[in-house]
């Protein structure tokens, strides 16, 4: 048997995204990759299932190398389900889902396919990393992410991650010889103001987009957002328990 490791690659921008092809091609160099990404776009479903339809994968080939891939009708939380369970063949030793077009730092964590799918993954107990570059471009280049996502790769298989922890990386989309390194950051306090655009359809009814502007409201040093608007790579530990520890003497204080 090999004795690489098993890496499972995912995403949420769909199997024939420029930004999963690149994080392939890097998962190449370090072990044995499978690959159950979507079929379509998955962005912003964050960590939806499918429940009342029916999940498909058909394995195919993309592009050249050693990586076996299947294309999956469901979500990417269900891509990783499916492959843990069904395709990959053992437990993976490793999940990296990515890499992401656009930014998945800060609050937009939440929303996001891309860490619901390394969120799942370490929800399985396997160590997981969500990569993103700043760049919604589906042109944009993923050269400058390449040495990074392999830095941080290899020291996740070597050190490992505490259960229940995942890794959510960000990238600067700025030339590579401009990022001043890799920066551990807590996740900003930062939200969307929103707004929904109103328009009429020609018969009359109403429909929305959704729209509106992110505003960081975090003046803090040690942030993602400040990392990022300074040229480094943000690496922020993520969980799955969303317990407020921190309120909970508090709350057995009420009367309840």
């Amino acid at each position: 048997m090999s004795k690489k490791p098993i890496i499972l690659v995912t995403n949420d921008d769909g199997i024939n995204a420029p930004g999963i092809r690149a994080l392939i091609s890097v998962m190449n160099t370090i072990g044995d990759v499978v690959v159950v990404a979507p079929d379509s776009p998955q962005s912003g479903m964050g960590h939806a299932i499918t429940l009342n339809s029916t999940l498909y994968a058909e394995e195919i080939k993309i592009d050249n190398g050693p990586q076996k891939e299947f294309s999956c009708s469901g979500t990417p939380a269900d891509c990783v389900k499916l492959g843990i369970r069904e395709l990959v063949g053992r437990t993976p030793d490793l999940c990296v889902s990515g890499i992401n077009h656009g930014s998945n730092a800060s609050i937009n964590v939440i929303y996001s396919g891309t860490m619901s799918a390394a969120i799942e993954a370490g929800i399985e107990g396997i160590p997981a990393i969500g990569f993103s570059l700043l760049d919604y471009n589906w042109e944009a280049n993923f050269e400058a992410c390449k040495t990074h996502v392999k830095t941080i790769t290899k020291n996740v298989i070597e050190n490992g991650l505490p259960n229940g922890v995942i890794l959510n990386v960000n990238i600067p989309n700025i030339p590579k010889k401009e990022i001043k390194g890799i920066k551990v950051c807590r996740q900003a306090k930062a939200n969307w103001v929103e707004k929904f655009d109103k328009r009429k359809t020609p018969q009359g009814r109403d429909y929305y987009w959704l729209a509106g502007k992110f505003v960081n409201l975090d003046g803090g040093e040690d942030t993602d957002e400040w990392a990022l608007e300074n040229g480094y790579v943000s690496l922020v530990p993520v969980q799955f328990d969303l317990t407020a520890h921190h309120f909970l003497k508090d709350l057995n204080g009420w009367k309840l």
